[in-house]
């Protein structure tokens, strides 16, 4: 094996992170033909696909003593095979209970390797020398789209859903081990990187944070991270069902919300330099709007495409924007206010499937679909405060 170097290092990170997406994202387009064999109304849909989110919130204090004592790069590697070992498990699941206990503990396994994988992703870019971990999240997005694109065309091609979950674990586990082996750092680039805050500076941060400051923060992240959430779980079963597509083109959709936040990502650095973190976090959340308006009113299954691609698009920059701004609060100690906001972050996967599953059983899917219009308005407005807040502050330094 060649020696180790921060590029060799880099590449195998970027698999790692590339592994994670695309394990997660193959199970996604199947989730309409899982809720009908399992007979689920819209409201219980919205509930069995938070599985996954609610194993990662449990998971939150899991990370940090298994990287002290295993290593970030071993964490991500093991929790990689684990987590593609509970995912084939619930594609082969027969009935709604081991599915969702299957979906839950592999969202516990992919928050630990979220972790272990970010955690070494920074000591790599310490060795590196410069940003990388921008390019490090793109290799997710570039993993999620083609996770989703398997799912389609293997749903489009009647593979049953256990058999492709089952082959996609064995592959994609093997390529993150053999990753995990190309991909060593020198000692000396670890020790700040797995220094972590433990469960009790956690629990006291939580009561003690100022959340007037930091709500609209937390609302602005999970504007963003509610258009991934929708795409991981609804976008298939509209295009789908609403609007006639069948269930491999309606797949499409999904990977073309994910693609275009890709894209989004790319450019998501030289956006900021040249026109300012808030004002591409207020464009993104115009788009969002747009983006999930053109998709509510569309006729046909392209147009919807396009909306959903759109605001993949425009959500690709709010999570950044968001951690961006937890990190220079007023009042929050550096750091802190990071830690928090992902911890958030995470609950607001738990609010958003189940909130689009009960309107839609109310009003319609394509009604409920105006959640994240609403969120876009709503992101937009707040990254304009953020940046009025931004600037003053500027004046007053």
């Amino acid at each position: 094996m060649p020696p180790a170097s921060p590029r060799r290092a880099r590449v195998a990170s970027s698999v790692q992170f590339f592994t994670n997406g695309v394990l997660v994202a193959t199970l996604l387009p199947r989730l309409p033909e899982i809720k009908r064999a399992f007979e689920l109304s819209d409201t219980a849909y919205g509930f069995v696909v938070i599985s996954f989110a609610l194993g990662s919130i449990l998971a939150a204090n899991l990370a940090a003593p298994l990287i002290r004592r295993f290593g970030a790069l071993q964490v991500a590697v093991g929790g990689t095979v684990l987590l593609a070992a509970a995912l084939a498990g619930a594609g082969l699941s027969t009935s709604v209970v081991p599915f969702v206990a299957l979906m839950m503990i592999g969202g516990v396994f992919d928050a630990v390797l979220d972790s272990g994988q970010n955690v070494h992703g920074l000591a790599v870019e310490r060795w590196y020398g410069r940003s990388i971990i921008n390019s490090l999240h793109a290799s997710w997005s570039v993993g999620a789209t083609l996770g989703g694109l398997i799912g389609a065309g293997a749903a489009a091609a009647g593979v049953p859903i256990g058999t492709q979950m089952l082959v996609s674990g064995v592959l994609w586990a093997a390529v993150a081990v053999a990753a995990g082996r190309a991909g060593t750092v020198p000692a000396e680039h670890l020790r700040r990187a797995e220094e972590q805050t433990d469960e009790g500076e956690v629990g006291a941060l939580r009561r003690r944070f100022p959340w007037r400051i930091l709500l609209p923060v937390v609302v602005l992240a999970i504007a963003g991270t509610l258009v991934e959430d929708v795409a991981n779980n609804w976008v298939t079963l509209y295009v789908n069902r609403e609007l006639g597509a069948p269930i491999g083109l309606a797949g499409l959709a999904f990977a073309a919300t994910l693609g275009a936040q890709f894209v989004g990502r790319l450019l998501g650095d030289p956006m900021t330099d040249r026109w300012g973190r808030a004002a591409v976090a207020r464009s993104g959340g115009v788009l969002i709007a747009l983006g999930a308006l053109l998709a509510v009113l569309a006729s046909s299954p392209v147009l919807a495409v396009a909306g959903f691609a759109l605001a993949g698009f425009g959500s690709a920059t709010l999570v950044p924007a968001a951690f961006a701004a937890a990190d220079d609060l007023p009042g929050i100690p550096h750091g802190s206010g990071v830690a928090m906001l992902g911890w958030l972050m995470r609950l607001g996967f738990l609010l958003t499937s189940p909130l689009i599953g009960t309107l839609a059983d109310g009003v319609g899917l394509r009604l409920a679909l105006l959640v994240p219009v609403l969120a876009g308005v709503v992101a937009a407005v707040i990254a304009h405060r953020l940046g009025r807040r931004t600037a003053e502050s500027a004046r007053h330094a």
